[in-house]
């Protein structure tokens, strides 16, 4: 074999052994980089449930307050008129709820327009002092005495109102006055609005150009400010004058009207002018909603003296506002009642009394007459509680 084709063999045999060992050779494996933390998966992050935020007030409510002759001349003193001794005994009930209202049936146009009883009431201004004293906060102007004496009567008492701070609502100054809704706002963060009706005037007629003077029940007007009114507030309280006078039991006409008062959303109905009791119930609203009613709280304080007329209460219930994030929820809970007996003798010597806490002297059977109020109060709320402490 000649030299030079024996190189080339040479050559081709170490190419061969230089590309196998290549071949062979497995490729370098990746180093783990010294000191790096394991990934962890994290778990999705759950939305945060809204804070439930829980406020609540309570409101007391009363009947009518009838001044007649012998009631404010049994308040006159040598310097003027002192309502005061004849609530003592009822005060620490109207003085210890966030909100008291009461339905002012007389106007206090003072003393300096006359003083008058039935059938054309004026009162003097210290009845409106005595409800102040007594932890009232707001008054029902709208009944049937409103225009007893016109005009100048109702200025002179919402004169005095305001004087005093006290929120009224039904009757009113002026247009402007009647045009603003009246609004409780409460430092426990609920607001109430309290709105008043009165069926009429006793044939007194409107002032023409005036009907600010006097809420008269229409209801057309009537579901305007009450959607009004829940625009402005929590819950609505509705004050109306209505009914027959001295029945016990509500009339259809007045079960018609708190029926369109739940239709329209109204929280509460306090109902006036029979000046007796009638029972309290719950009425339930064309939208499912529960609106607490009391058809007739009876005559508080008054000259009236039969039986029955001489019996009111101090109503009670609690309004409980859920705030859950951006929603808000308004409901009316616990009723309570404590019936009232004006005592008297002799036309003197006038006072509101509880009737849990009257004694056989100071009215026969009283035990028995109590039961009876009780009886006759709840036989719609089986579970209305009575106060008696």
């Amino acid at each position: 074999m000649k030299w030079g084709k024996l190189v080339w063999v040479l050559l081709a045999l170490l190419l061969a052994v230089i590309i196998t060992a290549c071949s062979d050779k497995k490729p370098e494996e990746t180093a783990e980089p010294e000191n790096e933390e394991p990934t962890e998966s994290k778990e999705p992050t759950e939305p945060k449930e809204p804070e439930v935020v829980h406020k609540e007030i309570t409101i007391s409510a009363i009947g009518d307050m009838l001044i007649h002759s012998s009631v404010y001349k049994d308040a006159q003193t040598a310097d003027g008129y002192d309502f005061m001794p004849m609530l003592e005994r009822v005060k620490p009930f109207l003085n210890d709820t966030t909100l008291t209202f009461a339905n002012q049936e007389t106007m206090i146009g003072g003393k300096q327009l006359g003083l008058s009883t039935y059938p054309r009431f004026n009162s003097p201004y210290a009845v409106g002092n005595a409800l102040k004293k007594s932890g009232v906060d707001v008054v029902s102007l709208a009944n049937n005495h409103t225009l007893d004496g016109g005009e100048e009567a109702i200025q002179s008492a919402i004169e005095h109102w305001e004087s005093i701070d006290m929120m009224y609502t039904g009757a009113y100054k002026s247009e402007a006055d009647s045009d603003k809704i009246r609004v409780y706002e409460t430092n426990e963060g609920i607001s109430v609005a309290f709105l008043a009706y009165t069926y009429g005037t006793n044939g007194l007629p409107v002032p023409e150009g005036k009907d600010y003077l006097v809420n008269l029940i229409d209801k057309e007007l009537m579901a305007s400010r009450i959607q009004e009114a829940k625009k402005q507030a929590d819950a609505v309280v509705l004050s109306m004058h209505f009914g027959n006078q001295y029945e016990r039991l509500p009339s259809d006409g007045q079960k018609e009207l708190v029926q369109f008062a739940a239709d329209s959303g109204v929280d509460v109905v306090l109902g006036h002018h029979p000046h007796v009791l009638q029972p309290i119930d719950w009425i339930e609203g064309s939208n499912g909603n529960k609106t607490l009613v009391a058809y007739s709280l009876g005559n508080f304080l008054s000259g009236q003296d039969e039986f029955y007329r001489r019996i009111g209460g101090i109503f009670k219930f609690t309004i409980h506002k859920t705030i859950e994030g951006e929603k808000e929820t308004v409901e009316v809970k616990s009723p309570q009642l404590m019936p009232t007996f004006v005592k008297y003798s002799n036309w003197a010597n006038y006072q509101v009394a509880p009737m849990y806490q009257l004694t056989n002297d100071e009215l026969a059977n009283a035990e028995k007459h109590y039961q009876e109020i009780k009886d006759h109060m709840s036989q719609w709320v089986p579970k209305l509680e009575f106060i008696e402490e």
